[in-house]
């Protein structure tokens, strides 16, 4: 069952009669359910594929792996570009906009199968991807409230897991009774499914805006300095799991398609189930202790990816590791604590670019020495999962305004009323 209201996404249109059926106006949770969703469905199936895909038909090793990875988050880069953009769009456009050009990406993936045809394919849908994220988490801290938008952000994350676990579902479908017919014709129905999708929201959903008007300008305040380095560790953390998780069981196991696909949608199945509940644990023990959690996880897993000589250890710590990634919500209810309300759509885009500058250089790096030993990589991962768990210590237990980090030289200079808005001449 979808986590939301598909009255809302009625593909079949209107009645015969020219009638619709009477329905309540879609609430901004739920428009940013449903879009999450056709984000997720399209990169969903374009991850079950990608590692098989490059492997059989373009012969990826571990080195080419790490490139394509790279170049699948050099977008991540210029998210800070995004700020640009809504000088002449309305942020929701820029998400339908990306969404389209994400999907179109994907479904031009199969006629490439090439070291060159793979790269340049990814760097369409990422572009796409990596806007739109940018986007819905800008949305997200502007549309809702703060005392319950952990609670709502996990329902968000649990509508982009249930697209992961149709997409997987698709996948595993046919690849157990189909036999796959063809890469190509897969990548082509996820793709053409995500502009169809899209459309449909674009004509289903309402405008929405946030109660405070955005700044059109880059922010960098020292305040928020802390949550640039957890966000800066984040990319590198979940960068590993992300390029090479994946890749270790199809290259040091020997998994196919159908059980990596099986695996993606264990873990979104269980990411489905914990991710609402994960928001309602992050506003009963706040950001701090979350943070922490998350990082202990991490260290486990990491850890385990190291040591391990076990295909069904690792196809464990791979769902662990999957279905954990909704912890980092709390970094996200963190910046909304703290930050300025004109601020988010300035510091979201930011922040990403500081999340992607570790995830370009990790993948490619890492590839190169998973080339000589994939153990490498994931012992390393553990450094950075300790590294990220230091910073996690830094946040105080109650995060506001004047009270960012437990460094006070972080810390603003006065205290930030938190219900007065911003004025945006400065």
């Amino acid at each position: 069952m979808l986590p939301f209201n598909l009255a809302h996404f009625n593909l079949a249109g209107d009645d015969s009669h020219g009638q619709q059926a009477p329905r309540s106006a879609p609430t901004p949770t739920e428009f940013l359910m449903v879009l999450g969703f056709v984000n997720t469905l399209g990169f969903a199936g374009w991850q079950a594929l990608i590692n098989n895909f490059a492997r059989e038909q373009a012969g990826f090793g571990w080195f080419e792996t790490g490139l394509n990875q790279s170049m699948r988050e050099l977008p991540g880069l210029l998210a800070f570009t995004a700020i640009f953009w809504l000088i002449w769009l309305r942020e929701q456009s820029l998400a339908y906009i990306s969404l389209v050009m994400a999907s179109i990406g994907i479904a031009m993936t199969g006629f490439f199968p090439s070291l060159g045809g793979i790269l340049l394919t990814t760097l369409a849908m990422s572009i796409g991807f990596h806007y739109f994220e940018t986007a819905s988490h800008s949305l997200q801290l502007q549309l809702l409230r703060q005392e319950n938008a952990a609670r709502e952000m996990g329902r968000i994350q649990s509508a982009t897991s249930a697209a992961q676990f149709v997409a997987y579902t698709i996948v595993f479908a046919l690849t157990v009774w189909s036999g796959l017919v063809s890469y190509t014709t897969v990548f082509m129905v996820f793709g053409l499914a995500g502009i169809l999708l899209t459309w449909q929201a674009f004509r289903r959903f309402p405008q929405y805006e946030g109660p405070v008007v955005q700044r059109k300008t880059l922010v960098l305040r020292r305040r928020y300095g802390l949550y640039y380095a957890l966000t800066f560790m984040s990319g590198a953390r979940r960068q590993i799991f992300v390029a090479f998780g994946a890749f270790l069981l199809v290259d040091r196991f020997g998994l196919g398609v159908d059980k990596i696909a099986l695996l993606y949608l264990v873990t979104a199945f269980a990411s489905t189930l914990l991710a609402p509940r994960i928001g309602r644990l992050i506003e009963r023990i706040g950001e701090r202790r979350t943070m922490i959690l998350e990082n202990l996880i991490l260290i486990l897993v990491f850890t385990g990816y190291a040591m391990t000589t076990s295909a069904a250890i690792a196809a464990l710590l791979f769902v662990i590791d999957g279905a954990s990634t909704s912890l980092a919500i709390a970094q996200r209810t963190y910046i909304q604590k703290i930050g300025d309300r004109a601020d988010m759509t300035a510091t979201t885009s930011v922040a990403f670019t500081f999340n992607h500058i570790a995830a370009v250089i990790i993948p490619v790096v890492f590839g190169a020495l998973g080339h000589r030993d994939p153990s490498i990589i994931f012992w390393l991962g553990t450094g950075i999962a300790m590294l990220s768990l230091t910073l996690a210590l830094l946040v105080p237990k109650v995060p506001e305004p004047g009270n960012e980090s437990n460094w006070s030289w972080l810390n603003a200079p006065r205290r930030v009323p938190r219900q007065s808005a911003p004025q945006l001449a400065e």
